[in-house]
């Protein structure tokens, strides 16, 4: 154990970074509870958005699929050489009980016809509608990275609280109740010996008293 002093001042030192303690690990307590609650409102999002993305992933090849067999590739690959372009996102943050997690503010990747820059009597409906389920693809997975993204940085700092709280609960707060309950035991002790050492210093002052009683009382006889 360190090496504490056993006096009073201590214990009060010790009590008071005590109740720190636990007052800390509390807090701590409270703020794990509420990132988890918001954690699981994500995940839920993300599994929504993990669903509608599937889905909408497998309309995309499939619509890409039958473009392929019946259009012209000539024609299919000149659209998409066409429509392929950067997408600019703008992204600014938030706070979540102290967690700073991105919002990505952007346009809608879905565009008409004329917008994806194609000749559109040369292009059938096909090849239309898989650059739309496509789009929509993109649209989700500009969302969900958003989400995953918030849902990763609140669950490293659940971690991150987790490991507090134990390292409180399971580390410092025992050692200072063990270093409270020292001193307290020494300071008891150390009464405990004074009082005994009181005890016998009154026992010889009262034998001495007694004795010289006598002595006075033999000489006047």
């Amino acid at each position: 154990m360190e090496q504490v002093k056993p006096t009073r001042m201590e214990l009060m030192k010790k009590k008071a970074q005590i109740r720190l303690a636990e007052q800390g690990r509390d807090l701590l307590r409270e703020k794990m509870d509420a990132l988890i609650r918001e954690f699981f409102k994500i995940l839920d999002n993300v599994s929504d958005s993990r669903g509608e993305l599937e889905e909408v992933s497998k309309a995309a090849d499939l619509a890409l699929l039958i473009a392929q067999a019946t259009d012209d590739p000539v024609t299919l690959r000149s659209a998409g050489f066409a429509t392929r372009r950067s997408i600019t996102v703008d992204i600014t943050g938030k706070n979540i009980m102290g967690v700073a997690v991105p919002v990505i503010e952007k346009k809608r990747v879905s565009k008409t016809m004329l917008e994806r820059g194609y000749g559109v009597i040369a292009t059938s409906a096909r090849i239309d509608e898989t650059a739309e389920r496509y789009e929509a693809e993109l649209d989700i997975l500009i969302k969900l990275a958003e989400s995953e993204t918030a849902m990763r940085r609140l669950g490293a700092e659940i971690q991150m609280n987790r490991r507090r709280v134990n390292a409180l609960e399971q580390i410092l707060i025992p050692e200072l109740k063990s270093q409270a309950r020292y001193i307290k035991n020494a300071i008891e002790e150390r009464e405990r010996e004074d009082l005994f050492r009181l005890k016998k210093v009154k026992s010889i002052l009262e034998r001495k008293k007694k004795k010289a009683k006598e002595k006075k009382v033999q000489e006047k006889k």
